[in-house]
């Protein structure tokens, strides 16, 4: 029996990924949660998420299924409320901000939806027919702009295995490897014979950041740090800062200068690096990411390319034990041991520009896809709210997006 999370990122259907399966012998009709073809699923946690639904139909292999205690099951009342309708209209625009207009409870960090109310929402009621009729123009419409969206996420992947491809090429030498040696590496097998290998304490110094406490975060030198939700791959989001108190002792320490390498210690984007490049002064650091700076022959970024591939590869999985939060601890990253070229400089400029072109790609690739999300979001909206006569609506195959 399969047990769905959360739902899909946008609307139109689940994300399959993120179920598991569970044996059960009892008849799985008599579960709470049992999902029932039509159902809406609606995230009920966290913010960003909270309120995104999708339809089930039916499980991959057609088994029984329950959603677990992260959503929230709208079944329709087939007498006045057509599912399909349903499922549109709690995608829509008006609902969506009601959902965080009335129906938000908890802290911002920790929201969620108030079932209690739910039932108290407003839908509309056009008769069965229209609605039907709604739902038949909105499938064709958005399954139209979803063939888009899975084909520019195609387009995304083989951007995504170009990139990799080219860390991987340049940490192994990108040449022919007659006279080459082994690194150690399954994934990374082979260097040139020139190359070294050696320790990342050799090549670089890290250090963690400074503890967060409670008397740290009111004292009176309060400065901006950064933390694990600001750094991703190749990028420093500065847009939410923290701050903490830091002395003018503490300055060199836990300080940030542009050049240095910022890598995660743990959680869901443990290993993910960037090189801060001084978007703001007077920045510091907390002890959820190391520090890292260049003390040898090659730049941070080899570093940071290195992760990069080793992430993708499983390196820092926790054990395969996705009920644990992996860690990549000050003692490992020193440790572990990384291919080392006597033209690192060199060969880095390259791969930043090949990689900068890459990622500008799939940035234009991400508005397009923002704009056909705005879209879709559009038309459900004037199609449930009857701003927008379905039947005299043009099909999508008829005109251009």
């Amino acid at each position: 029996m399969h047990a769905v999370s959360q739902a899909a990122n946008q609307p139109g259907g689940l994300d399959w990924s993120r179920t598991r399966f569970h044996a059960y012998s009892g008849d799985p009709r008599k579960l709470k949660g049992y999902l029932q073809p039509g159902d809406v699923i609606i995230n009920s946690t966290g913010t960003g998420t909270l309120g995104r639904v999708g339809q089930f139909l039916s499980s991959p292999d057609g088994s029984p299924c329950m959603a677990d205690g992260h959503v929230t099951i709208a079944r329709a009342d087939l007498r006045d409320l057509h599912p399909r309708f349903a499922y549109y209209w709690l995608a829509s625009q008006p609902f969506q901000e009601y959902v965080y207009a009335a129906l938000v409870v908890g802290a911002t960090n920790q929201i969620e939806l108030n079932r209690e109310r739910l039932g108290e929402a407003p839908v509309p009621l056009p008769p069965l027919d229209e609605q039907r009729r709604i739902a038949d123009f909105l499938d064709v419409e958005t399954s139209h702009i979803d063939r888009i969206v899975a084909a520019r996420e195609a387009q995304k992947s083989i951007l995504k295995e170009r990139e990799l491809s080219l860390i991987s090429e340049t940490l192994s030498g990108g040449e022919s490897l007659q006279g080459s040696r082994s690194t150690g590496m399954p994934w990374l097998p082979a260097i040139p014979a020139d190359w070294k290998i050696g320790p990342v304490y050799a090549y670089f110094s890290t250090e963690l950041g400074k503890m967060l406490n409670a008397e740290r975060a009111t004292g009176d030198r309060q400065r901006p740090y950064l933390r694990n939700a600001n750094i991703h791959w190749y990028e420093i989001d500065v847009s939410d800062m923290a701050t903490m108190s830091f002395d003018a002792s503490e300055t060199r320490r836990y300080s940030v200068a542009p050049g240095d390498l910022l890598v995660c210690e743990g959680g869901a984007g443990v290993a993910e690096a960037a090189v801060w490049n001084g978007e703001i002064s007077g920045c510091y650091y907390q002890k959820s990411l190391h520090r890292v700076r260049r003390v040898g022959p090659v730049p941070v970024e080899w570093l940071m390319y290195w992760l990069r591939l080793a992430k993708h590869v499983g390196v820092f999985q926790a054990d395969g034990n996705i009920a644990t939060i992996p860690h990549l601890t000050g003692e490992q990253l020193r440790e572990y041991r990384i291919p080392i070229p006597p033209d690192g400089d060199l060969r880095v400029a390259a791969l930043n520009r090949e990689v900068s072109d890459l990622l500008s790609l799939v940035g234009r690739l991400d508005q397009a896809q923002a704009l056909l999300a705005a879209r879709r979001q559009v038309l459900i909206t004037a199609a449930v709210t009857g701003q927008l006569d379905v039947t005299t609506a043009r099909p999508a195959h008829d005109r251009d997006l």
